[in-house]
């Protein structure tokens, strides 16, 4: 599993590297928050994270994005004594941006989620979402997110980003 992770990360970044040397593109970090929905939040309380994203202009108004980031489920006092504080996962993925003007736009990504915990293996992400840039190197967007591996673990995501 962590020489699967490894190839992975390089390929990204070597990805996301070949990217940049183009222009019409960005960098983004920003810090995540969550709330566990449906079963998710039987067993955590919040969702903490940060990520590292890049957008690609591929047509007027249009982005290719590829992200990655860590994301740590905060875990029921109930709980601790079983699972530990936290559940940690890294999240990789990629998707589509539009925006529909006024700094306005809707996304979708996907991609896989792996986990950091002994035997936690691999879940499939889907992440539709919207958001706002306010043009000053600052972006604020909310989403859907779920990874799905034996059922599935849901949240409303919020991510605050400044650009570079």
């Amino acid at each position: 599993m962590k020489k699967v992770l490894l190839v992975l990360t390089v390929l990204c970044g070597l990805s996301i590297g070949a990217f940049a040397q183009s222009e019409g593109g960005k960098w983004s970090i920003g810090l995540e928050g969550g709330i566990p929905v449906g079963h998710a939040s039987d067993a955590y309380n919040a969702v903490v994270g940060a990520s590292i994203k890049y957008d690609h202009n591929i047509a007027t108004n249009t982005f290719l994005t590829g992200s990655v980031g860590y994301n740590a489920f905060l875990v029921k006092s109930q709980y601790k004594s079983i699972a530990g504080s936290t559940d940690g996962a890294i999240p990789v993925k990629a998707g589509l941006k539009y925006y529909f003007g006024s700094g306005f736009y809707g996304e979708g990504q996907l991609g896989a989620a792996f986990s950091t915990e002994s035997g936690g293996g691999t879940a499939f992400v889907y992440s539709p979402g919207i958001g706002y840039d306010f043009g000053s190197g600052v972006d604020l967007g909310v989403r859907y997110e779920a990874w799905s591996k034996d059922g599935t673990i849901g949240q409303i995501g919020l991510r605050l980003a400044f650009s570079f």
